[in-house]
C-alpha cells in the first residue's frame, strides 16, 4: 500500500527542489510517497529538460562573486543563460553565488572538475544546474571561473550581475577602499590591462614609445622636443592601460596607486568579467 501523501511531504520536496506545488505532489504520487525516489524523478525530468535546451546560445548571464575572509579566499564565476529576465531570477543568483561559495570551499582546478564535485549530499554542480534549468526551463553553463588565495579581498557586481570585480590585495582590510577600487576597475574603458607599468609586455611598451617618436617627429619639432612630446604620449599611454596611474573615477586629482598607498594597501591581483566578452 503506498504512503499517503500529505501537504507537508508536498512542502519539502517543493523546498528540496524549486519545482511547482503541484508537479512535486504528482511526482510524489509516481514515486508512492518515497522522498528519495521523487527527487530522482525530477532530477531525470530535469536532464531531460538540460539535453533539449543544451545546443541553445548562451549569450546571457551573471556573475558570482564570493569572499572567504577567515580563509583569506575569494573566488568569481561567470553563469551563462539563454535570457535577461532568467539572468535577473531570484533562482539564477542564487545558483551563481552558491557555486561561487562551492569555488572558494573546495578548489577546482577546472570547469569540468568543478561541474563533477558534490555540492551537496549526493548532488554534485552538473545536478544543481540541471535543477535550475528544469525549473527557469533555459540552458545553463558555467563559463569560467577564478579563485584567488591569501590577502585581503574587494567585490563589487553591477546591478544587472552582467559585469563582476574580484580584487586581491595585501594589507589590512578596508572595505570601502577595496570596493571603491573594483568599481573603478568595472568602470574604466578599456579594462586595465596590468597593475604597474612593470606588469606590461615590454615588447607593448616598445611598440608605444615608437608609435609615440613618429607622431611626435612628424610634428616637425626639434628632436628635443619632440623626445619631450614622445614621453608626454607615453605618460598618457600608462595612464590609460596601468591601473595604478590611472586617475581614480571618484578623484580625479589622484591616481589609484595614491588611493590605495594612503589606505595601505598594495594591489596584487584584480580579476574583471563581463558577460559575453572574449579574454584576451
Amino acid at each position: 500500500m503506498s504512503t499517503p501523501i500529505t501537504a507537508s511531504m508536498v512542502n519539502e520536496l517543493r523546498k528540496r527542489t524549486g519545482r511547482p506545488m503541484m508537479e512535486c505532489k504528482s511526482v510524489l504520487v509516481e514515486a508512492e510517497g518515497d522522498m528519495s525516489k521523487a527527487v530522482d524523478i525530477l532530477r531525470i525530468r530535469n536532464k531531460g529538460v538540460g539535453d533539449k535546451r543544451a545546443m541553445n546560445e548562451t549569450a546571457e548571464g551573471r556573475m558570482g562573486i564570493s569572499v572567504d575572509a577567515a580563509s583569506s579566499v575569494g573566488g568569481i564565476v561567470e553563469l551563462r543563460c539563454e535570457s535577461a529576465p532568467v539572468a535577473k531570477s531570484d533562482q539564477f543568483i542564487a545558483l551563481a553565488l552558491e557555486i561561487a561559495k562551492h569555488i572558494v570551499a573546495k578548489n577546482p582546478a577546472s570547469v569540468e572538475e568543478l561541474l563533477a564535485q558534490e555540492i551537496a549530499p549526493g548532488a554534485t554542480v552538473t545536478d544543481r544546474i540541471q535543477e535550475a534549468i528544469g525549473l527557469l526551463r533555459e540552458n545553463m553553463k558555467v563559463q569560467r571561473f577564478q579563485r584567488l588565495s591569501g590577502g585581503v579581498f574587494g567585490e563589487y557586481i553591477h546591478h544587472d550581475g552582467s559585469l563582476g570585480v574580484l580584487v586581491q590585495a595585501k594589507g589590512a582590510a578596508n572595505a570601502a577602499v577595496l570596493k571603491d577600487l573594483c568599481m573603478h576597475i568595472a568602470a574604466i574603458q578599456p579594462s586595465p590591462a596590468a597593475i604597474t607599468r612593470e606588469e606590461v609586455d615590454p615588447t607593448i611598451i616598445a611598440k608605444e614609445k615608437e608609435i609615440a617618436k613618429a607622431k611626435a617627429e612628424a610634428t616637425g619639432k626639434p628632436a628635443q622636443i619632440a623626445e619631450k612630446i614622445a614621453e608626454g604620449q607615453m605618460k598618457t599611454w600608462f595612464a590609460e592601460n596601468v591601473l595604478l596611474e590611472q586617475p581614480f573615477i571618484k578623484d580625479q586629482e589622484k591616481n589609484v596607486g595614491q588611493i590605495v598607498k594612503d589606505a595601505g594597501l598594495e594591489v596584487t591581483k584584480f580579476v574583471r568579467y563581463k558577460v559575453g566578452e572574449i579574454p584576451a
